[in-house]
């Protein structure tokens, strides 16, 4: 797994960066070699955050935990991922193709089954980044679908846990 350490107000320290990479060995096994890991570590006034993304194959898997310490926030961070997998394992299962996954499949309940309670339909109506994001805050949401009117391509804007907005567009391949 290639694994890429990024420090965004702090300079991650080398034990730190090894036992990233010891923890997420456990995670490597699911994935195998051909998997990218990026941890990014935060410090903030008030706590130090760890979010971990890792793609392998077109999915994507995040975790993003907040502790006093940073070593507690990417234990926090690797156990999350994990769960996740746990929780989705039918899926990934058949995504992956992988029998390793066994071997994580303890104290969790599978979710078998994804209950949509209710469905909506919008009407998109081409808008700015900024329209769209003032829509959102006046029905109170905490994202908005919209058809962007500079791209032509629908998009997502979103409220961020860390404050700020953040835009979801389609990628070309």
């Amino acid at each position: 797994m290639n694994i890429t350490i990024v420090g965004r107000k702090c300079n991650p320290r080398e034990d730190f960066r090894t036992r990233a990479e010891k923890r997420l060995s456990k995670v490597e096994k699911l994935f195998g070699e051909e998997a990218n890991a990026k941890v990014t570590a935060t410090v903030e006034k008030s706590c130090q955050i760890v979010e971990i993304t890792v793609t392998k194959g077109g999915m994507i898997y995040r975790a993003e935990e907040r502790a006093d310490n940073m070593v507690d926030a990417l234990d926090e961070c690797v156990d999350s991922l994990i769960r996740q997998i746990r929780k989705n394992k039918t899926r990934l299962d058949k995504k992956l193709h992988s029998a390793v996954l066994d071997d994580f499949m303890i104290d969790v309940e599978e979710e078998t089954d994804f209950d949509v309670i209710r469905e909506k339909s919008v009407a998109l109506k081409p808008e700015s980044v900024e329209e769209a994001i003032l829509q959102m805050n006046l029905l109170g949401h905490q994202f908005y679908m919209f058809l962007n009117a500079e791209t032509d391509q629908i998009n997502v804007v979103y409220k961020r846990n860390a404050n700020g907005y953040g835009l979801i567009s389609p990628e070309e391949k």
